[in-house]
């Protein structure tokens, strides 16, 4: 019983890059629909993008907060990831209140030098693994170093400790066995980062975490901070790690779109906007539990009753764009769902925009002549994860 049952996973499986067909099925049929789930959980499962932004934009009657989640699946109280993912106003408001600021993009300007050296260094890397014969892989050279080696100068987290980080951070998105084990591994995490925290309270560093103690350290406890950089430290790395590498194989299927990013600076900012919709690579929104009845999409909601909102199927709604199954680089940008909406939308949107605007031309100006090194039927692209990705993707460099 630990396993989520096969039905409860639709959401999250994929053909290939694209939502399955039951996905569209579920939408057509009705944007907000019946979706049942163990434990004697009602829920809902929301595809209609109007609903879905309807849902993630209302501060009163849903909620958040992680007790609601207690008991089902044999989750645990103890198993509370914090942050601001599973709270609720006034204590989320307080929360992001206080991590803003280092998100604005004057602040996060500052990133963008760093962000540079960070892309030549890995494009630098990669040139030395092809020059030794060895082969290369865009997942672990260059999609995963990017936003691990970003996110830990923003944190001030050595990054000579991102593999802990890191396998940490794939396994807690994967439901394949079920959603216990998925949370075990958000506490192994917080054991991890609080020794991080107590050692920035001894000796703050330069980056956010040091910020926080120094200007915020009497308001914030460790295990508060633990779960803010939890979250960001996730949030940060294994959305980009897979944008990166899933827009990788975009740019690869069409030497048109490879030449658009690779030649047009202006084409950039479209491109990843597109990209963004088109993979929606968070699949699902944090649930929300309705606190009192309401009416969405024509659907009458009781109090209690959990709204998983799908944000890859949101994206796919013809409502938010014409023709949304194919991949247009040169659609005008639309306000898709790939970072949320409302209070909860990620924090770190900018700064992941940041990441990809630099990532994908300098990639491709760099090696122009870069090919998969396997069939893209062949990839290993994961089943269950809440953060859909791909775990290697072989590359030839070709002759730069």
């Amino acid at each position: 019983m630990s396993l989520i049952p096969e039905h409860a996973l639709m959401p999250l499986r994929r053909d290939g890059l694209d939502p399955v067909p039951a996905l569209r099925e579920a939408r057509e049929d009705h944007p907000v629909r019946d979706f049942p789930l163990p434990y004697g959980v009602k829920a809902w499962l929301v595809t209609g993008n109007a609903e879905a932004r309807d849902i993630l934009g209302r501060t009163e009657g849903l909620s958040t907060d992680f007790g609601h989640l207690v008991g089902s699946a044999g989750i645990k109280s103890g198993q509370n990831p914090g942050g601001l993912g599973f709270t609720d106003p006034p204590e989320h408001t307080r929360l992001r209140r206080l991590l803003t600021p280092e998100f604005t993009g004057r602040r996060l300007s500052r990133l963008g030098p760093r962000i540079t050296e960070i892309v030549e260094g890995r494009l630098d890397a990669m040139a030395e693994l092809a020059a030794a014969g060895e082969p290369v892989d865009l997942v672990r050279d260059f999609a995963t170093p990017i936003p691990a080696l970003t996110i830990c100068e923003l944190l001030g987290i050595p990054y000579d400790e991102r593999d802990e980080f890191q396998a940490l951070s794939t396994a807690r998105f994967d439901l394949l066995s079920g959603a216990t084990a998925a949370f075990d591994k958000i506490s192994d995490s917080l054991v991890y980062l609080r020794g991080v925290v107590e050692r920035q309270r001894d000796r703050p560093g330069e980056g956010l975490l040091g910020m926080l103690i120094r200007e915020h350290g009497d308001e914030l406890d460790t295990d508060e901070l633990a779960e803010l950089a939890d979250g960001l430290l996730t949030g940060g790395l294994e959305t980009s790690a897979s944008m990166l590498a899933l827009g990788a194989v975009i740019l690869l299927r069409d030497p048109s779109v490879a030449a658009m990013v690779r030649d047009e600076p202006g084409s950039v900012h479209g491109f990843v906007e597109e990209l963004l919709r088109y993979l929606t690579v968070v699949q699902i929104a944090f649930p929300r539990f309705a606190t009192q009845d309401m009416v969405i999409g024509g659907v009458e909601v009781a109090a209690g009753d959990a709204l998983l909102v799908s944000l890859s199927g949101a994206d796919r709604d013809p409502r938010l764009t014409p023709d949304p199954e194919r991949f247009d680089p040169r659609r005008e940008p639309t306000p898709h769902l790939a970072f949320g909406h409302g209070i909860h939308r990620c924090i770190g949107a900018e700064l992941a925009r940041m990441e990809l605007r630099t990532a994908y031309p300098a990639l491709l100006r760099r090696f122009p002549h870069l090919t998969l090194a396997a069939a893209e039927s062949t990839l290993p692209l994961r089943t269950t994860s809440v953060v859909y990705g791909v775990d290697a993707l072989p590359v030839s460099l070709g002759a730069s």
